[in-house]
């Protein structure tokens, strides 16, 4: 073959991988990020039921939803449009949780008409409206709802609901999925932010403290030049009111919700454990974390710290992993490495170290529960579960 063909041969190959590879990063966004994987959905809907339209409405509070993503529509009638619940066919939704859907829109008895003018401009006629739902703190809310129209006679069967919820479940998924990495970005910047706060304490603060140490001294050991001593004190108060400002933009740079405090320490003791150890740990959070009290979020930190201790002095491991989220209405922590096995495939705690067994006691006292398990394969657990005090 020509060195001009192989040449034509190996762009094409390499062309082919790099579309592959865009493929992949698009679908990776799409359930990452919560916009694209809801305009997705749109689409989806549309196809999935054999539709005119499709389209999907994001709560933006309790009790409304606002249709933000549309396909297969003609207009911009209903882009933007919200739907307080109780009313049309995606309120009716809202109010019960459950699909909801009319052979013609403009002319049905079971819902309001609220919107009929927005419908007309659109041509719709039959109407399938079905809830996206997601399980949060033990009980299943509504958290968008999707839609399917058609444009002339027909009507939704059995058939067609059942292809939306399916596509309804899809969309929860990748809800979750999309809200964890959001969880997980957050938590990344905050812990930045502490970093940095720290890091300007340790430098600017102490800087501008030894200026002002030295602008006093310089004051008091000449008593005798006013001149000098009046721009003296002129500098001591503008490293006063710098000092004051610097304070003001730690504290600022510290402020964090107390349901945001637990996920930045456990992901500030991951980044100390890999500095000081070379081996990799991460923190993955399933989830938004109920606010805990003082005293819990003392223990569940301190389990972690005790955890990527063990790991540290006993396991070998290559990688750790600490994970955080809600487990049978309490919060749970989990630190796993993948370091050597251990004898036995679980190890109750009150045979550990002391370390493990105050942290028994101490969870113990508060409702919860404490395991260290060693896997066969290698590998060592420890979970501690704490209920929510509420």
């Amino acid at each position: 073959m020509p060195s001009s063909d192989r040449d034509a041969e190996r762009a094409r190959e390499q062309e082919h991988a790099l579309n592959a590879l865009l493929a992949e990063r698009d679908g990776l966004l799409s359930v990452l990020d919560r916009v694209l994987a809801l305009q997705g959905t749109a689409r989806l809907i549309r196809d999935a039921a054999g539709a005119d339209a499709g389209f999907v409405a994001d709560l933006d509070g309790p009790s409304r939803a606002v249709i933000r993503w549309i396909a297969g529509n003609r207009t911009d009638s209903l882009q933007d449009l919200a739907v307080p619940i109780g009313q049309g066919i995606g309120g009716r939704v809202l109010a019960f949780g459950e699909p909801v859907r009319v052979s013609d829109y403009v002319t049905a008895s079971s819902i309001t008409h609220q919107f009929d003018g927005m419908v007309r401009r659109e041509s719709m006629s039959a109407m399938l409206a079905v809830p996206v739902l997601a399980e949060r703190d033990g009980r299943v809310d509504t958290v968008a709802v999707a839609y399917a129209a058609l444009r002339g006679a027909g009507e939704f069967g059995d058939d067609a609901v059942g292809a939306v919820q399916a596509v309804a479940r899809e969309a929860a998924r990748a809800l979750r999925l999309a809200d964890r990495a959001e969880a997980g970005r957050t938590t990344a910047v905050a812990a930045e932010r502490q970093r940095m706060q720290a890091s300007l304490h340790d430098s600017v603060g102490a800087m501008l403290f030894s200026i002002g140490a030295q602008v006093r001294d310089l004051r008091t050991t000449l008593p005798d030049n006013p001149l000098l001593s009046t721009r003296l004190g002129r500098l001591e108060s503008d490293v006063s009111a710098a000092s004051l400002a610097l304070r003001e933009s730690l504290l600022a740079l510290s402020e964090s919700s107390p349901e945001r405090a637990l996920p930045i320490e456990l992901a500030e003791h991951c980044r100390s454990f890999e500095a000081r150890t070379g081996v990799p740990a991460r923190l993955v959070q399933l989830g938004e974390v109920a606010p805990l009290d003082e005293e819990r979020t003392a223990l569940l930190i301190g389990a972690v710290r005790e955890g990527l201790l063990n790991t540290e002095k006993h396991s070998g491991a290559a990688t750790v992993v600490v994970s955080l989220g809600m487990v049978d209405g309490g919060v749970q922590v989990a630190v796993a490495d993948d370091g050597a096995p251990e004898s036995g495939a679980a190890e109750p705690v009150d045979g550990a170290g002391l370390g493990l067994r105050m942290l028994a006691e101490r969870a113990a006292r508060l409702g919860g529960r404490v395991s260290l398990v060693h896997d066969e394969d290698g590998g060592t657990t420890l979970r501690v579960l704490l209920p929510v005090h509420r």
